[in-house]
């Protein structure tokens, strides 16, 4: 089986429905067509959702597609020559080959279109052109697109769907989000209509525009999947997923709603194989839009930074911390030195809200701290000592580190605790940068059923700390049915929950 992977292609959707032809046997007379204003238009989907169970998006299209624009980054790149007798040919790569975008077209086509082969190591620099999409925001010409459409490119150019033809400037690009911003000359263009992706549910329809393989201004549709999907890698995006197959070119085009808004820029798939397999995402627009303000203002993007790798909460562990359902975001590490460690922010806290806004899932927390400006304040709530505690830190800048990652839980299976395991010794200690601790030498019963693995440190027991093999079996026989286990394994920490009988 292929490894799963992430890619960063385009978006586009299938067609679910069709537009049933109105008539009736025995009669060819037509009802004369009604001619409705391009505001009504737009919300033909939704009426004709509700009538008949399949939306017709040609009022919607008709009205916002025109601000949907087909973008072209050509990119100058160095030639690599094909040394196993293919020098010369089409199957020559000017482009990085882990690129995922790249990826996706090899899939299909072996290589990037518009890329010809080449010769040796000394030829010249040769032009490579990716294609995409974008839609534009504003009448004197703003457009929100993808970065790593145009990540690169020395010459960009944007197509109307008049077939006016643009060079753009790039504002500004921010990988982190893979949102960036250009600027066409241009004055009282078409624009979309800017929507609240919050209050759009699972299930519902959505229409995207864009330009697969070129094919400029296609239409397609499917539904919300998912909402505030976190990927690996991704720590600061919320993803919309969809079920709207992907295909290259289609990336930075927008996600609408049946009212017309745009609700996200598509962005990326889920695969096993490089192909579509029915998982899309989407970077949600008020997240673009936090984005592009900060780019067109200061030309960069302030994200804060807390400091603290967190992970999600199951009712096994909600039982070991004394919490009545799993809620919030389970701190398992704290940076040392960090925003968090200052404030007081230790590894066993839930986070409960930031600012009085709840974090119900771990996936909540990066985003919810990138948004906040580095040296405000924020009151942290967290969970402690079965009660609640209130923290104020000061929220730092991020650079290179983390904002507030999230960890996936090791493997936890259901299984009193079945482990040999002894003290550390100096070296380890400094080896490691670790104060206390016991090294696992064996592992097996519940240990073993909850993933715990020889060589792990256990640092702490429901957040109490362990120094000593006396502790750790006094805790385990005056414990219930459940703990949660602090290990580091190799240079990660997380909470481990040990079903116990």
């Amino acid at each position: 089986m292929k490894a799963k992977i992430l890619t960063r292609g385009a978006v586009a959707v299938a067609v679910v429905g069709a537009v049933s032809v109105g008539y009736v046997a025995g009669h060819r007379d037509v009802a004369p067509p009604q001619v409705i204003t391009p505001a009504q238009a737009a919300m033909m989907p939704a009426e004709a959702a509700a009538k008949t169970g399949i939306p017709d998006f040609s009022g919607l299209v008709e009205t916002y597609g025109p601000a949907v624009v087909n973008i072209s980054a050509k990119h100058v790149v160095k030639q690599m020559s094909q040394r196993s007798g293919n020098a010369g040919g089409n199957n020559a790569l000017p482009i990085d080959p882990n690129d995922p975008f790249y990826q996706f077209y090899k899939h299909f086509f072996g290589g990037m279109p518009g890329v010809q082969g080449g010769g040796g190591d000394d030829q010249p620099d040769a032009p490579s052109t990716s294609l995409g999409s974008g839609f534009i925001i504003s009448p004197d010409g703003y457009i929100l697109t993808n970065a790593h459409v145009v990540d690169g490119a020395n010459v960009v150019t944007v197509k109307l769907t008049d077939k006016r033809e643009f060079k753009a400037k790039v504002v500004g690009e921010d990988k982190q989000s893979d949102v960036a911003v250009l600027k066409i000359s241009a004055d009282n263009l078409p624009i979309v209509k800017i929507g609240d992706p919050h209050q759009s549910k699972v299930g519902q329809w959505v229409v995207a525009i864009g330009s697969p393989y070129g094919f400029d201004n296609t239409v397609t549709s499917g539904i919300i999947s998912a909402k505030s999907r976190s990927l690996p890698n991704e720590n600061y995006t919320p993803f919309i997923q969809t079920d709207v197959p992907v295909n290259p070119g289609n990336s930075g085009g927008p996600l609408f709603n049946l009212q017309g808004e745009v609700i996200g820029i598509n962005s990326m798939i889920y695969s096993q194989t490089g192909g579509f397999q029915g998982l899309s995402f989407a970077i949600p627009i008020d997240e673009a839009i936090k984005v592009k303000d900060d780019l067109v203002k200061t030309g960069h993007v302030s994200r804060g930074r807390l400091g603290v790798a967190v992970q999600g909460m199951n009712q096994t562990l909600a039982d070991s911390f004394g919490m009545k359902k799993p809620q919030g975001a389970l701190v398992s590490s704290v940076d040392p030195g960090g925003p968090a460690a200052k404030g007081g922010l230790q590894p066993g806290d839930v986070i409960l809200s930031v600012n009085g806004t709840p974090v119900t899932d771990s996936t909540d927390l990066p985003s919810d701290i990138a948004s906040l400006k580095p040296g405000t304040k924020a009151d942290v709530q967290v969970w402690r000592d079965k009660s609640t505690k209130d923290l104020n830190v000061t929220i730092g800048s991020l650079s290179d580190q983390k904002v507030a990652s999230n960890e996936t839980p090791q493997q936890q299976m259901q299984g009193r605790l079945g482990v040999a395991v002894r003290p550390l010794t100096p070296d380890e200690k400094s080896n490691d940068s670790l104060s206390h601790g016991l090294l696992v030498q064996q592992s097996g019963g519940a240990a073993a059923n909850a993933g715990i693995q020889a060589g792990d440190v256990i640092l702490a027991v429901n957040g109490r700390p362990v120094t000593s093999v006396d502790q750790l079996r006094d805790m385990i026989s005056k414990a219930g049915n459940s703990i949660a286990l602090l290990i580091q394994r190799d240079d990660a920490q997380i909470f481990v929950p040990v079903d116990l009988g």
